[in-house]
């Protein structure tokens, strides 16, 4: 299994935030974390780090449903900017209706989508991939 530097988490539930953070740390899936609580909020720092020629995350988590911006805005957006390096983004949601599925697969980004909550043999799905 392939451990990655940077995973990203774009989620507003502070309690899922710490349940993945922990599951990734004793999975041993990543050498840090950013974490953002919407979609703008992550955006913005993003494309700073991407206008500033630094290091994406390797992964992103990004939950659909947040306020300000939801997962859609994001990917909206951030489809618009060019980006040198791959970023694998995997939708983590409590959402299980059809068209948020079908509408994820119709981004080239989005490699994946999960339900909540995230186990640890999800995880491990992830670092396979």
């Amino acid at each position: 299994m392939k451990k990655i530097d940077i995973a990203c988490i774009i989620d507003d539930d502070p309690i899922f935030v710490f349940g993945t953070k922990r599951l990734m740390q004793l999975a041993n899936f990543c050498n840090g974390f950013l974490v953002f609580k919407n979609g703008k909020e992550a955006y913005d720092n993003l494309k700073t780090s991407i206008i500033a020629g630094e290091k994406l995350p390797d992964l992103i988590l990004l939950d659909l449903n947040m306020p300000i911006w939801d997962g859609w805005q994001f990917l909206d957006e951030f489809i618009q900017i060019p980006i040198e390096n791959a970023v694998t983004i995997f939708i983590v949601t409590s959402s299980i209706d059809p068209e948020d599925i079908k509408r994820a697969k119709s981004y080239e980004i989005v490699s994946n989508y999960l339900v909540k909550p995230i186990k640890m043999d999800d995880l491990k799905k992830l670092m396979e991939e």
